[in-house]
Order: structure tokens, then C-alpha cells, then sequence
């Protein structure tokens, strides 16, 4: 029958893409990486170094869950191939739906692997810091932010990416008026550069007791974790360091003492703050490395050498020019207006399931460069 014949081309073509596609992730010389990398941690003295060792463990984890995924795929169209064997044979037209369902479905993660041979920029496999701002709205754009926040923690768990949180502002009756975190993992970066700007929720307002209809905003910043390779030479007498006590509703954001430390580059006005690591110094650390990654990204973007040249008005944000849309009355919708990639499955999205719009701006990304 025709559609056996026609899965069967398709099916073929694919194995020889496959092929291809095994090249270009370096499966092979990644696997001679891997048993270097197993070796050292045999080694006695493998944790004095605990930053080090967590970034080994890091990329053995990246290297098998890359060879895992390449492994499934292989096995769900040899699967196939079966499938279509079977039913030409039997002359079943009854399994043609599900083969071509399966098919639909292997294509897309087929595609998605695919892509990540293209996260080639500069800094696309570094760990990513994140930071997500209310827009204007009070309570409404603070509990915007909140679902943001959650959505993107779904997105990281759902991705075996690791997330950790440094500085959280909570909202004045609900929500997060700011937070920042970092995601830790082979190319987070590379991913979380597509959602970097203004995020728009459409919604009727929990907090109105009129129930109107609601506009908030939130924006988001994605900065990539410089490595020790980059050096950033910041003059000690440019900056301004305040120390505070954590705050938050409690738990693990609260802090007696004043171990909470907020930075500000004085050339620049960028301000960053830390207050979700254990000591002071530790805040210190981690406030630094953000304020050099903003540094270096902003410098980067003007295609400027010296720092103190820089001004703080290049850090406006313009709210009205949002990235994606988020309806969820009087229908629902997400949007990303830069793609036009759309669905209907807000839920699914509000769950972290984002890998389409993801996918579809740096397929885009691509194609332009």
C-alpha cells in the first residue's frame, strides 16, 4: 500500500540522518571525554576542589543524558520500522493512524536534538543567571512574577537542569517583586537567551473583586555565568557594597544577621543583590559574579572596551515591546510575537512545557545568522 511505501522512505531517510546527526554531536569523542572524567573521580582528592568536582559531575551528566536521548531515538524508529513492517504485511490499514502519530511525534524531538548541534555562540553551553522584574500593576504583576518564577522551575526540573535561587524581593501583599536564580547546566544558557525580555499576562484579576480583566507585565533578564577564562576588571572604588538582613516570608529567606549583600557599579548605576547563600562572604562572591556578567553582556552589546564608559540609561527597559503573550481570558493563547508560534495549552505552558516557543525562536535565530 501506498502509505506503508511512503512511511517506509521516510523512515529510511531518517536512519541516514541519524547518521549524520551522531557526527555532529560527537558522541564518539564525547564518550572518550567520559571516561577521563569517570577516572578523576575515583580519585582520593576528587572533592578538596568541590566547584570543580560539581562541574565534572555536571558534564557526566550532560554527556549521558546527550547519549541516552540520541540512544531513544534510534530505538523508537528501528520501533517503527517494525510497526510498518508489520502492518504492510498484514495488509492492516488500521495501525496507519498510530504510525503516522509516531511519526509526527519523533520528528519533533528528532528535531529539537537537532537543534542543540546549533547552540553554538559564545557563551550558548554556560550556565544562565535569570532575573525576572514586576512590571507596573502592584499585586497583579507581582503575582505574575511569582507564576513566571514557578514556570521556569518547571521548565529547568523538566530539562534536568539545576536551579538555585539568589535573591528574592517579595511582593507587598502577594507575589515576587523580583527574583533572581540561577540554571545550571549544559547549554541553560543557550536556551533561556530565546525568553530574555517583556512577558504579557492577560487575565481576569484574582485580586478584583470586580473581576476585570487585567494587563500585567514582568520582564526577564538572562545573563550567562562568565568562567575564569573572561577577566573583568571591576576598580573596587566604583563600587558600593551594602550588607542586610534576608527577607521573605520565612524559611530559608530570612536570616538573623546581615549576611545579605547588595552591589552597585557607580559608572553604571547597575545594582545586583544576593541573599540566598549561607554567609556573607559567600553573597559577596555571587553578587560579583553577577555584576560582571551584566558588565561583560552590556559591554558586549555596545561593542565597547572600557567599562567606564558605559551609562546606566542603556538599561531602560521598554514595557510596551513584549516578546510573548500570555491569554488566559477571554480565551486562552500563548503567543510569542517574534516566531508567531501559538498554542492553546496555557495550562501545559503555566507547567513549564515552553520547549516549542523555546525551539521555534532559535530555529529563527538561525536561520537569520
Amino acid at each position: 500500500m501506498l502509505e506503508f511505501e511512503h512511511f517506509n522512505i521516510e523512515i529510511n531517510n531518517y536512519k541516514e540522518e541519524l547518521q549524520n546527526l551522531e557526527r555532529a554531536l560527537h558522541l564518539d569523542e564525547e564518550q572518550d571525554e567520559l571516561e577521563e572524567l569517570t577516572k578523576s573521580t575515583a580519585d582520593p582528592e576528587f572533592w578538596s576542589d568541590t566547584d570543580r568536582a560539581r562541574n565534572i559531575q555536571q558534564r557526566i551528566s550532560a554527556i549521558n543524558n546527550k547519549a541516552d536521548e540520541y540512544h531513544r531515538l534510534t530505538a523508537a524508529l528501528d520501533d517503527l520500522q517494525v510497526l510498518n513492517e508489520l502492518g504492510e504485511e498484514e495488509a492492516d490499514r488500521s495501525v496507519i493512524p498510530e504510525i503516522y502519530s509516531l511519526l509526527k511525534n519523533w520528528q519533533r524531538d528528532f528535531e529539537h536534538m537537532k537543534l542543540r548541534t546549533l547552540l553554538t555562540d559564545e557563551h550558548d553551553s554556560s550556565n544562565a543567571i535569570v532575573t525576572l522584574h514586576a512590571g507596573a500593576g502592584g499585586t497583579e504583576s507581582q503575582d505574575w512574577v511569582e507564576m513566571l518564577y514557578r514556570m521556569y522551575s518547571r521548565w529547568a526540573e523538566n530539562n534536568n537542569f539545576e536551579l538555585k535561587l539568589l535573591d528574592l524581593i517579595d511582593g507587598d501583599e502577594a507575589g515576587i517583586k523580583s527574583v533572581t536564580f540561577k540554571v545550571s547546566g549544559t547549554n541553560a544558557y543557550g536556551y533561556l537567551r530565546s525568553e530574555h525580555g517583556v512577558h504579557r499576562l492577560v487575565r481576569i484579576s484574582p485580586f478584583d473583586s470586580s473581576g476585570r480583566r487585567h494587563t500585567s507585565f514582568a520582564s526577564m533578564e538572562v545573563l550567562p555565568e562568565l568562567d575564569d577564562s573572561i577577566e573583568i576588571e571591576i576598580n573596587p572604588d566604583d563600587l558600593k557594597v551594602d550588607v542586610f538582613r534576608s527577607s521573605g516570608a520565612g524559611g530559608q529567606h530570612v536570616n538573623k544577621t546581615s549576611s545579605a549583600v547588595r552591589m552597585t557599579h557607580l559608572p553604571t548605576g547597575i545594582v545586583v543583590s544576593c541573599q540566598n547563600e549561607r554567609s556573607q562572604m559567600q553573597n559577596r562572591e555571587t553578587a560579583l559574579k553577577m555584576l560582571k556578567a551584566k558588565l561583560y553582556t552590556l559591554a558586549k552589546q555596545k561593542h565597547m572596551d572600557r567599562i567606564e564608559d558605559l551609562k546606566g540609561d542603556m538599561l531602560d527597559i521598554a514595557w510596551g515591546s513584549q516578546i510573548r503573550s500570555y491569554v488566559f481570558c477571554p480565551y486562552t493563547m500563548v503567543k510569542d510575537h517574534r516566531t508567531g508560534c501559538e498554542t492553546s495549552d496555557i495550562d501545559a505552558v503555566m507547567d513549564g512545557e515552553i520547549d516549542d516557543l523555546i525551539y521555534s525562536y532559535l530555529a529563527g535565530d538561525q536561520i537569520q545568522k
